[in-house]
């Protein structure tokens, strides 16, 4: 079983890499994102090989429903045909955007200096962790050593939406 397994893993990653080239070398862009979900039901296959079936389910979910429903919604909101517009918006503020990205950079870079100098500890105690199942293990996680980073993840979808509501809003 150990050889099937084996040949199992480099067919579905062959899969999941020439799908990735057809991603980015075709011209069509609807059939870029067809192919992009291609991609990502080659890799839930990927996860169900490795046993991860939870991350299976949610990269079909999010991944191949949502986000590429997302792509689709933009692939044809935007006419590619157009030509580009003419004139900049005079009520752009390039500078704060570049001032505010500094920033955030900063913090970013200050956040690695000090937390290089923090003492490595486990991820989970086995006393922090009463469960046992691979889906509560993930929640577990998610909900106490990795709740900032999954806050931020939700702060960018809702600014995703924010910006395809702005998108789609024509000016009356």
């Amino acid at each position: 079983m150990r050889m099937g397994e084996a040949i199992a893993f480099y067919v579905i990653s062959a899969c999941i890499l020439g799908f990735g080239v057809l991603v980015i070398s075709t011209k069509d862009t609807v059939h870029s994102v067809l192919f992009l979900v291609l991609d990502f039901l080659f890799v839930a296959a990927l996860y169900v090989l490795l046993g991860a079936q939870f991350l299976a389910a949610i990269q079909i979910l999010v991944y191949a429903g949502g986000i590429v429903v997302l792509y689709l919604f933009v692939v044809m909101l935007v006419n590619l045909k157009r030509p580009p517009e003419a004139h900049a918006d005079p009520h752009r503020k390039t500078k704060l955007g570049f001032g505010l990205a500094a920033a955030v950079l900063a913090e970013l870079a200050l956040l690695a200096v000090r937390s290089s100098d923090l003492p490595v500890r486990p991820v989970v105690e086995a006393a922090a962790a009463p469960v046992t199942g691979n889906t509560e293990v993930v929640g577990w996680m998610l909900y106490t050593n990795y709740l900032i980073p999954f806050e931020i993840a939700s702060m960018l979808l809702l600014v995703g939406m924010i910006g395809a509501i702005v998108l789609a809003k024509r000016e009356l």
